[in-house]
């Protein structure tokens, strides 16, 4: 018998600032002390949606490290370029997405696309951050480059649809190649649609709102912009109901029941694993960018 998680809680961004001079973010974890919760992500990053000017210069993030983690980029509006100490570069636009498993470590740069840069324009995109069990975050690197075309959308009901990520719905696997058990649905719902989401029991689940207005099995309200609810790890589905047109993610995974020590850009096990990382990335045994 099919029971619904239920929503524990509604939540605002609990922070907003700038990544380099590129991505205007709204934080919506771990700034809001969510995370348990949310385990195995450890961040969402909301960027836009905001209006650039054209430029000569690409603006984002220089060269900076990462250990231990995965980083995944959505993007809704604008381009990124990436490329990073492993050789790997892409450029992800509307619709693709962009999955570095930074594992052992990787030194890379964010920068909005060339185009995008000179003709200016609408900027949007979500980063979130993944945790790896400890066995795997000194595995070497990856980087999974996915375009929009590659990602398989299912109908929710009339009116809603979800492009499948990572994990699987309704019979439907996404592309994305995932460390541990997770699921991230991209969701488009019109006013008045209707539906339900299936997620697996006993995973943490929770659904952003990037915009719209949206109830959550009949009762909770997500509305307006940048709000996430959380879900209990009981149950296996949630119901939604549109009141106007609405863009959500949704975000499940198997919960990585380790410990935790994060500094910056390295999120490890144990205080010592930092201090290692930190030495490694200083003697440039993470590479650098030419």
């Amino acid at each position: 018998m099919s029971t619904l998680k239920q929503v524990l809680g509604v939540y605002e961004p609990g922070s907003q600032h700038w990544v380099g001079d590129g991505f205007p973010v709204r934080n919506l974890f771990p700034s809001n002390g969510v995370a348990d919760a949310v385990n195995p992500f450890l961040m969402f990053d909301y960027a836009g949606p905001t209006a650039f000017a054209p430029s000569d210069q690409p603006r984002g993030v220089e060269e900076h490290p990462h250990r231990g983690f995965e980083t995944v980029t959505i993007a809704y509006q604008g381009t990124v370029d990436h490329r990073d100490s492993s050789g790997n570069a892409g450029s992800i636009g509307p619709g693709d997405v962009q999955w570095m498993t930074a594992a052992s470590g990787v030194v890379h740069e964010e920068k909005h696309g060339k185009a995008f840069t000179e003709a200016g324009g609408t900027f949007e995109m979500v980063q979130l951050w993944v945790n790896l069990p400890a066995a795997h975050k000194m595995s070497p690197p990856r980087y999974q480059g996915i375009v929009s075309a590659d990602i398989p959308v299912v109908s929710l009901g009339e009116g809603a649809s979800a492009r499948v990520i990572a994990g699987t719905l309704q019979g439907a696997q996404g592309p994305a190649r995932t460390v541990t058990p997770v699921g991230l649905f991209d969701l488009r719902l019109k006013a008045g649609s209707k539906g339900r989401i299936e997620i697996p029991e006993g995973h943490n689940a929770s659904i952003a709102l990037l915009q719209g207005d949206v109830l959550l099995n009949g009762a909770s309200a997500l509305k307006g912009e940048a709000k996430i609810a959380t879900l209990s790890r009981d149950g296996d589905a949630v119901e939604f109901e549109a009141l106007a047109d609405s863009t959500l993610l949704v975000m499940s995974g198997e919960p990585i029941n380790e410990p935790v020590a994060s500094y910056g850009p390295f999120v490890m096990n144990t205080q010592e694993e930092i201090r290692q990382a930190i030495a490694d990335y200083r003697s440039g045994r993470m590479g650098h960018l030419h």
